[in-house]
């Protein structure tokens, strides 16, 4: 009985209860304000955005949005809008390279920013250094193997770099919205 009662004392000292990592239940999440702006949470399974990234990690140990704990080395990430847990592509339109991550956090809310990469996934897109990258972001449907590898912090299978002709239409669709103002930098 007081082996019972110490046990309890000590898992009452470990502090939050951290939702274990699954891709159920799917949350997408009432309308919220930040800064005066609100987001509103939908499924939408052909989201296709360009625009900037950028990445946290000193965020360690904290809850995400999902209720899932924070795995800076992880590869994941924060969107505003997109569903809980999401998987999207992402591909620098500097370099080409492409990475799948797993969304399960929100955010980012800096002007001009489209996600927050987790540190590991801006390891492994190459942005890290940089702090912020020109980007596409487009959700996809990942193989199983691909989700369990991500929900275990891990990377995805590779995936192909966008080919230079793809690079250039991206890079001046990305241009020609900056200039209109639908994309902000």
């Amino acid at each position: 009985m007081a082996i019972a009662a110490g046990t309890l004392a000590l898992a009452g000292c470990a502090g939050r209860d951290y939702r274990p990592v699954a891709d159920t239940p799917v949350k997408i999440g009432r309308p919220y304000t930040v800064r005066g702006t609100t987001y509103v949470p939908a499924a939408d399974p052909r989201y296709d955005e360009l625009g900037y990234a950028s990445w946290y990690g000193n965020e360690s140990g904290k809850q995400t949005a999902n209720g899932e704990r924070f795995r800076p080395k992880g590869i994941s990430a924060a969107h505003k809008t997109l569903p809980l847990p999401s998987y999207v592509e992402v591909t620098s339109l500097e370099t080409g390279r492409t990475i799948l991550v797993r969304v399960n956090d929100r955010g980012p809310f800096a002007r001009g920013r489209v996600i927050d990469l987790s540190r590991g996934a801006a390891d492994l897109l190459g942005m890290r250094s940089a702090g912020a990258a020109a980007v596409r972001v487009r959700r996809v449907d990942p193989s199983a193997r691909d989700a369990a590898r991500l929900r275990a912090g891990k990377p995805a299978q590779d995936r192909p770099a966008a080919s230079g002709r793809v690079l250039e239409s991206l890079q001046a669709q990305l241009a020609a919205g900056e200039r209109a103002g639908l994309v902000q930098r």
